[in-house]
């Protein structure tokens, strides 16, 4: 696996690989030792999919507030997402700051998010199916979010949004969580 840290520290992509032949492709992609020697945490208490129906479908950005902070791993494997992560660290050198990352079940990227980010995707391809591993047990009383749309964080997503669960409209801006 390829380890490539992002402008923001602490968050990786992660490339496979890919061993190829006549049968196809073989190639790992998440492996204890090799996040450790990286000094990424290795140990995934749960694991989640999120299957949406349709191109356009915004989900995010959440994240969990301590006490239940925590870290993910997130891959699309089927269709294709952008995923955008921003930094939520008060002493972080880029603090409110986001990167964004197209994650396709083509390309087999995963995104490894430390704790103290928020995290969110919007859907490039209908039927889009994203697979996360987290670090911390769920918590609803401690899921947070931020507006996707907040015009301070200039997020340019890549294509229109079309559907919004109620939720994710009411969260509040970054400026009000900072």
């Amino acid at each position: 696996m390829i380890f490539t840290e992002t402008a923001l520290k602490g968050v990786f992509l992660i490339d496979p690989e890919p061993i190829r032949d006549e049968r196809g492709m073989f190639a790992r992609t998440w492996c204890q030792k090799e996040f450790e020697t990286h000094g990424l945490t290795a140990t995934w208490v749960q694991s989640s999919v999120s299957v949406n129906a349709r191109r356009g479908t915004m989900r995010g950005m959440h994240y969990q507030a301590a006490p239940n902070e925590e870290v993910k791993l997130v891959c699309c494997t089927i269709g294709a997402i952008y995923d955008v992560i921003i930094d939520l660290r008060p002493t972080s050198s880029t603090y409110g700051q986001h990167v964004g990352i197209t994650l396709t079940a083509d390309n087999r990227r995963a995104v490894y998010i430390p704790k103290q980010f928020a995290h969110g995707f919007l859907t490039l391809d209908d039927g889009s199916e994203v697979s996360y591993h987290m670090s911390e047990f769920y918590a609803a009383s401690s899921a947070q979010g931020i507006r996707w749309d907040d015009p301070g964080l200039n997020i340019k997503w890549p294509g229109p949004i079309s559907i919004v669960s109620e939720k994710d409209r009411m969260w509040p801006s970054f400026r009000l969580k900072g």
